[in-house]
């Protein structure tokens, strides 16, 4: 595939017990030039017993993150946030209301490293994808939106993990404008093919990087998404969530059988990330 083709994977992991740098430099080979990388709940700092670990577990991101540019000619661009799952684990130990402020605190370290220019992006943050009691799913709104009140105070996007359904990105849509944050720069991780903007209420959509949803994504008529895999980066599930080269293979296959026009993949894999993440 041609260099000039950009190639940009919107959600990775990187796992100081994983791969790391020698994922990237396999997404690279492949004909990968860029993606967003993303912090996880490291076990390294596990459990989390104050909002200052969520700090400790972004340092680790911003540290693999450098080990990554020294090894490649990536382009990376790394979002922190308090994973929304965490909540649930939090409250076992300390109570939800505890808790809750725990990852509001780890939300404001993300917002103030954002602001000192160590990320360019909230996230992931969001909810549980699971059915959970009404007064998790409240918190998880509560922390989310103060997620949103912080971006759009440093003008960032927001990665969010939550649920699935037919009314999602309008929920999304509807915290957005309560915290003033433009829709256009709340990006859903993991999102369905659902890209027509009666589907998307304005949310921007990171699709998972398969043959069927980016093929049902492009029939609809629209570029306005972008494609990731959710690479995990853990030892023991090597190609979890997809294998790292799945986005390279993809745009390869586009541009091999003409699926998608180049001006179209250039939207996908360039003028969107650079305009969420170069702000």
């Amino acid at each position: 595939m041609s260099e000039k083709v950009p190639v940009y994977d919107n959600h990775l992991h990187m796992s100081p017990s994983g791969r790391n740098v020698d994922a990237l430099r396999e997404f690279q080979a492949a004909g990968g030039t860029g993606l967003t990388l993303v912090t996880l709940p490291y076990k390294e700092v596990f459990p989390i017993k104050s909002g200052k670990d969520f700090g400790e577990s972004y340092k680790i991101t911003y540290s693999l993150a450098e080990k990554a540019r020294e090894a490649t000619d990536l382009e990376i661009n790394i979002a922190v946030g308090p994973y929304p799952i965490l909540l649930l684990h939090i409250a076992e130990a300390v109570g939800l209301e505890k808790a809750e402020e725990m990852m509001i605190e780890g939300m404001e370290i993300a917002a103030r490293d954002v602001a000192e220019g160590r990320a360019c992006a909230i996230g992931e943050i969001g909810r549980p994808h699971f059915p959970v009691d009404k007064d998790v799913w409240d918190a998880s709104n509560r922390i989310l939106l103060r997620g949103m009140e912080l971006a759009k105070e440093n003008d960032v996007p927001v990665i969010i993990h939550c649920e699935n359904s037919d009314d999602t990105d309008r929920s999304l849509a509807e915290l957005a404008d309560k915290a003033g944050l433009d829709c256009g720069l709340v990006v859903k991780h993991s999102s369905p093919p659902l890209v027509t903007p009666e589907e998307t209420h304005g949310v921007m959509p990171s699709i998972p990087a398969s043959k069927s949803l980016t093929k049902e994504a492009i029939g609809k008529g629209t570029d306005r998404f972008m494609i990731e895999t959710d690479y995990i980066d853990d030892p023991e599930k090597p190609t979890a969530i997809m294998a790292v080269t799945t986005v390279p293979k993809r745009v390869s296959a586009w541009v091999a059988n003409g699926q998608v026009p180049l001006e179209s993949i250039y939207r996908i894999c360039k003028d969107i990330p650079d305009s969420l993440y170069h702000r």
